[in-house]
């Protein structure tokens, strides 16, 4: 059979061919290898349930994939894994220094990016996140103990890390984007005196049918082809906690939808070649994918090909990068951090979670709110406890720099490196929080760059960070209020996590010109 292309079709086909070669041929500026392994943990391991759950089943493998860009004399590595557990404060530099050093690599080159996959287990027996260790010395941040999926999981990054500068080959970057507004929803809402509140199924179904909300509903696609016009390696993103068949006391192992998708693009993209398909998590901190404590496997598969879906649909707009080549950089940010409450508001909420964490110990049915968090009944009494018990010292400690009259001397702002990356058309900025989806609206936004894609969860994470339009004293939702789980820093101030989207979009320009 014959296929037969209309002059215009045909035009076009041999144009985008034409324009590919040419690329290749004139700037053979970036080449990528990229590769891909799994582990499959059994059944047992420590998880981070605050009860102590530990991992009940295992559906499959957690996967990761591993890529490297070569751009002249510079490289920098990308591991980007369907888990969450890595980003902690003592097994994430232990993973980036096993890359660099395989790789040969300063380590600020290796980017770690996580998918905050919900149902994965514990790397180390002594997991402590970095929001935990703000008061620590570098030095006393224990060293990480890695349990045997951990093991695991060191042994496959170093071998694969090692076999990618071989497979290095030029390619050109094209770029589309897509669209699914079916698997999420803006979790943080607003009652009607003003006060915020973690939108939980239970509310879900109080708000409407289906209630998403406003939620980010882009889904961008990043595609490098070699010489050939092959796939070498993909790049996909979406915004929202991959928590559809996450219940924190009943622990499975799966790589949720994230992992669904790329599976499924990569078959699209490469149906006879086995290739890796990267996914980055975006601005998720007020987004969630819909079912949490109440979906199961089956419906993270049925989002993840929805996903997937997406992502193929918007390759018939693929485009090709105009620009050549990398840039990369890494940038400090200070974030302003508000004053302390007051002596006698701490007092207050401190009796109030006390009482809480009786009533729910004693196994309280009614223990759903406190000091401005509300939990969802599908949590038992004593799950909630232990989240009003992880909270209590930040109070403690609070009051009592009051007390001691050294209120003052608490930072007025907290210290962190982003990461910012260019690769053709398309930039890349990276932080190590759970940023609200305002910061990446305005990156997107500003951007010079004819794309760019904003990504929390990159190498730590100092937990959820507002943007300034959600920083605001009464919002106390989980969120929100954040930095109560902190060892120990103050809330944040206006204009919160906006400062990190001005020195990305500063160096995505900077970048832009400079190409």
């Amino acid at each position: 059979m014959t296929t037969r292309f209309s002059k215009p079709l045909l035009f076009l086909c041999l144009l985008s061919a034409g324009l590919h070669a040419r690329l290749l041929a004139e700037k053979p500026a970036l080449q990528v290898a990229a590769l891909e392994f799994g582990i499959t943990p059994t059944t047992g391991g420590a998880t981070s349930s605050k009860v102590g759950a530990l991992v009940q089943k295992v559906e499959g493998p957690l996967k990761t994939t591993v890529t490297l860009f070569q751009a002249g004399e510079s490289r920098v590595c990308l591991i980007a894994t369907h888990m969450n557990s890595p980003k902690g404060a003592n097994i994430s530099p232990l993973i980036r220094r096993t890359a660099a050093e395989a790789l040969k690599l300063p380590m600020e080159r290796v980017l770690l990016m996580v998918s905050h996959n919900h149902t994965d287990l514990n790397l180390v027996s002594n997991h402590i996140e970095a929001y935990s260790t703000i008061a620590m010395k570098p030095e006393e941040v224990p060293a990480a103990k890695l349990v045997p999926a951990g093991e695991e999981f060191i042994k496959q990054l170093e071998a694969t890390a090692k076999q990618l500068p071989a497979l290095l080959q030029a390619v050109t970057v094209s770029w589309a984007e897509g669209t699914e507004g079916r698997i999420s929803y803006n979790r943080k809402g607003r009652r009607a005196d003003g006060s915020s509140y973690l939108i939980r199924e239970e509310d879900r179904d109080l708000l409407g049918v289906d209630f998403n909300g406003d939620m980010d509903r882009q889904a961008p696609i990043v595609v490098l082809k070699n010489e050939k016009g092959e796939v070498v390696t993909a790049i996909t993103h979406f915004t929202a906690h991959p928590c559809s068949c996450f219940h924190p006391e009943k622990p499975i192992i799966f790589g949720d939808w994230p992992q669904v998708a790329c599976e499924h693009v990569a078959a699209h993209l490469s149906p006879s070649k086995p290739i890796a398909v990267s996914f980055l998590q975006g601005c998720a901190g007020d987004v969630n994918s819909k079912g949490m404590f109440r979906g199961d496997v089956e419906l993270s598969k049925k989002y993840g090909r929805m996903l997937a879906d997406s992502y193929i649909a918007a390759l018939g707009g693929l485009k090709v990068s105009k620009r050549d080549g990398m840039d990369f950089a890494v940038e400090k940010v200070g974030i302003p951090l508000a004053p302390l409450p007051s002596e006698d508001v701490l007092k207050r909420e401190i009796a109030e979670m006390e009482d809480f964490i009786r009533r729910a110990n004693a196994g309280d049915e009614n223990t759903l709110a406190c000091i401005g968090h509300n939990f969802p009944r599908e949590l038992t009494p004593a799950y909630r406890g232990k989240l009003i018990e992880m909270i209590l010292p930040w109070s403690q400690w609070a009051l009592e720099m009051r007390r001691q009259g050294k209120a003052e001397s608490v930072a007025k702002f907290l210290e962190v490196e982003i990461q910012v990356l260019r690769l053709g058309d398309v930039g890349f900025v990276c932080m190590p929080f759970e940023p609200f989806q305002g910061i990446g609206r305005q990156i997107r936004a500003g951007s010079p760059l004819p794309i760019s894609i904003p990504c929390g969860y990159t190498n730590l994470s100092y937990g959820y960070l507002t943007d300034g339009a959600n920083t605001n004293p009464g919002d106390g939702e989980y969120m929100s209020a954040h930095y109560r789980y902190s060892k120990f820093r103050a809330p944040y101030a206006k204009p919160a996590g906006d400062v990190i989207a001005v020195k990305g979009l500063e160096t995505l320009s900077r970048f832009a010109k400079e190409n």
